[in-house]
């Protein structure tokens, strides 16, 4: 029984095509399909240009005003080059989340292969532009200010320990949060099935409440975990823009 509660996370092989080189296979699976109408989603949702804006358009330049602050103040104006980076994972992470909560609908940020492959990512562009901008300066990151020498030694691997800990952490974060309330989602309305289908329709009330409260919990974690994800690429990113 708990196993079919987990059916909601497989990957699913939709299209396998011969590659024109070797042995390799090219495969479209749903994770690839959702990740591709998300894409197609936001390109969409981008395109207002009305001097008067429509309802998708005010939200739009809403989420865009929000995350605009968000990098001003950890990047400074220095940093707004970064912008359209964390806005449109932003929207890609967030539309990834709320399409999830549709019936039947492949959720790809609840497989930490995935959120772990766009934090992995990022904590290498990161490591990569602070190289680039600050050369060999940029390890004063793992030494803290004003420390003993003595201290010196433990605090570099602690310190490369907490460095190197954020590209797990970042992916599992999001990734925990998503499944965590698949499965209370899928185990609840399980529940209030089979005390309907027993005929119980007056007690199936409380647990249909439950749901509802559950899917606005929901729609609200899905903004809230995108908003994290991008807030932390955003603090990150700001060690490229000024060592601490």
């Amino acid at each position: 029984m708990f196993a079919a509660y987990f059916d909601q996370f497989n990957i699913v092989r939709l299209i396998t095509i011969q590659a024109f080189w070797g042995d390799w296979l090219v495969t479209f699976t749903n994770s690839s399909m959702m990740m591709g109408l998300a894409v197609t989603i936001f390109w969409l949702l981008l395109k207002g240009d009305k001097l008067i804006p429509n309802r998708w358009q005010s939200v739009m330049e809403l989420i865009h005003l929000n995350i605009r602050f968000v990098v001003h103040d950890n990047l400074g104006k220095t940093g707004q080059k970064y912008f359209p980076f964390v806005l449109c994972l932003f929207l890609f992470i967030v539309l990834l989340n709320i399409l999830g909560l549709f019936p039947y609908v492949f959720t790809p940020t609840a497989h930490i292969i995935v959120t772990f492959g766009l934090s992995l990512s990022i904590i290498i562009g990161v490591t990569l532009l602070g190289f680039l901008t600050w050369k060999i300066d940029f390890l004063s990151i793992l030494m803290p200010g004003g420390a003993p020498l003595v201290l010196a030694p433990f605090l570099v691997i602690i310190e490369t320990i907490s460095y190197v800990a954020r590209a797990i952490s970042l992916g599992v974060r999001l990734a925990a949060n998503i499944i965590a309330g698949h499965l209370l989602f899928a185990i609840i309305s399980g529940f209030t099935f089979n005390i309907m289908s027993n005929g119980l329709v007056v007690l199936s009330f409380f647990p249909m409440l439950i749901m509802i409260f559950i899917t606005l919990l929901e729609m609200a974690v899905a903004v809230i975990q995108a908003y994290v994800f991008c807030l932390l690429t955003a603090i990150y990113l700001g060690e490229t823009v000024a060592l601490h």
